[in-house]
C-alpha cells in the first residue's frame, strides 16, 4: 500500500512515516494540497526515519519517501487501473465539507478490494478544499471511504487508514 499524505507538522509527519512503515506501508508521497499548511519536507531525515522504523520492525524493504508533489500533478499521472481511497471527512457528497457523520461514504473496511496495489490518500487538517473533493470525487479510479463516525486529525487518520488497510487487504489478513 502506498500513503499519499498532506504534510502536517514536523513532529507529526515523522511519527506518520515510522508507524506507517511498521504498519507496511511501501512508500510514502507528500501531497501539497490547497490547504497544506506545512514547513519544508526534510525527505533524507524521513527516509532515515523509514530506515531506522524498517530496521526496528524486522522489516526487509525500506519504504521510499516520494519528493513532495502538488495534488493535480498527482492525480493526473495516476494510473487508473490502481484504486487510490481518499478517506473523506465529509462523506461522499462533494458540495459538503464536513459532516462525515452522515456521509454515504462506504467504511473503509468495506471497500478495500484485495487484489493488486492500491493507494490511500489523507488530507491535510481542515480537510481538501471544496474544488480538490468536487475533482476527487469525478475521477473514477478515486473511492471515496470513511474511516468512521469521528473526524480525526491527519495523523491519526493516516495510522487509522493504514491498519483497516493492513487487516482487510494486506498482511495482516492472514490470507
Amino acid at each position: 500500500i502506498e500513503l499519499l499524505i498532506a504534510p502536517v507538522k514536523r513532529a507529526a509527519l515523522e511519527m506518520i512515516i515510522q508507524k506507517g512503515t511498521e504498519l507496511g506501508a511501501r512508500r510514502f508521497r507528500p501531497v501539497m494540497t490547497d490547504r497544506t499548511n506545512a514547513e519544508r519536507i526534510r525527505r533524507d531525515r524521513l527516509q532515515a526515519i523509514a530506515l531506522e522504523a524498517a530496521e526496528q520492525c524486522g522489516r526487509l524493504s525500506v519504504p521510499d519517501v516520494a519528493e513532495p508533489a502538488r495534488l493535480p500533478e498527482v492525480l493526473l499521472r495516476w494510473d487508473a487501473s490502481r484504486p487510490l481511497y481518499y478517506c473523506d471527512e465529509a462523506g461522499d457528497d462533494p458540495d459538503q465539507e464536513w459532516g462525515g457523520r452522515e456521509g454515504r461514504a462506504a467504511p473503509m473496511l468495506d471497500s478495500v478490494d484485495a487484489a493488486g496495489p492500491a493507494a490511500v490518500l489523507i488530507g491535510p487538517e481542515g480537510g481538501f478544499s471544496p474544488d480538490e473533493r468536487k475533482w476527487l470525487h469525478a475521477l473514477p479510479y478515486v473511492k471515496a471511504v470513511t474511516l468512521g463516525p469521528r473526524i480525526l486529525r491527519a495523523d491519526t487518520a493516516a495510522i487509522v487508514a493504514l491498519a483497516l488497510w493492513q487487516a482487510k487487504a494486506g498482511d495482516l489478513a492472514r490470507r
